[in-house]
């Protein structure tokens, strides 16, 4: 899809985190079955993997499946795995195809095997690519991630390797599941929710914040454009005052 607005000399943010709303709405308004919308969304995560790399993006996240999504209805959560499934299955050739690396960030624990194999091999064939990174955060909870984290450093002192009075927010960082990504520059949320859902908390701490009522399936490059041109009108101080 060609440009609709003019990018040049704007400033492109790094990191691109996205909670990827609205499928099944998208499905209801066409009445169609939920499973509809969600494989939609899937064909839009990959217009907008092309799309956010032919802008400048270096590292795009998008919010998958939470840890409270196996709260849904067992056929629509059995419909969501299958659809991984084939995208995992995919996404090993599109990744190679197009440069892309892949990592998924979660706990994989509660996943199936063989959708845990199929992440792993995805993550293997596709570590060397040097194009977009894409994150796939799967059974992924933010509050989940920071307890997991906090065991690890609580196992690192109890062994000796680490002291409590030498933890730092840096410390807290390299054993977050984004421990070798750059915090996210801006954060895009899809139909209208305004709300974080548990998702990048520590690592949303400066980010800035976009909000559409465009659902996910809709959501397209002039709809990414958008959002980018909002992110340059911000003043990013970090805490310091403006100049």
């Amino acid at each position: 899809m060609a440009s609709k607005y003019d990018l040049s000399g704007m400033n492109i943010p790094n990191h691109v985190a996205v909670i990827m709303d609205g499928n099944g709405r998208w499905a209801k308004k066409r009445m169609l079955p939920r499973n509809m919308g969600h494989k939609a969304g899937a064909n839009a995560v990959e217009k907008i993997i092309e799309e956010a790399h032919d802008i400048g993006i270096k590292y795009l996240t998008v919010y998958a499946f939470s840890t409270e999504n196996w709260n849904r209805p067992e056929q629509e959560v059995s419909a969501l795995m299958k659809l991984l499934r084939n995208y995992l299955e995919d996404c090993i050739k599109k990744a190679d195809k197009n440069n892309i690396r892949v990592r998924v960030i979660g706990e994989r624990n509660r996943l199936a095997e063989d959708i845990i194999d199929r992440i792993n091999e995805l993550e293997e064939a596709s570590k060397h690519n040097d194009g977009i990174n894409f994150t796939i955060a799967l059974n992924y909870g933010s509050r989940d991630e920071i307890t997991r984290a906090i065991k690890k450093i609580a196992k690192e002192c109890e062994d000796g390797v680490l002291k409590a009075e030498d933890i730092n927010e840096e410390t807290v960082s390299k054993h977050l599941d984004t421990f070798d990504m750059p915090d996210p520059d801006l954060l895009i949320r899809t139909s209208g929710e305004e709300r974080l859902s548990n998702y990048l908390l520590w690592q949303l701490a400066y980010t800035e914040f976009y909000f559409t009522d465009v659902l996910w399936p809709d959501f397209d490059r002039e709809e990414l454009e958008k959002a980018v041109i909002k992110y340059n009108e911000r003043d990013r101080r970090f805490g310091k005052v403006s100049e």
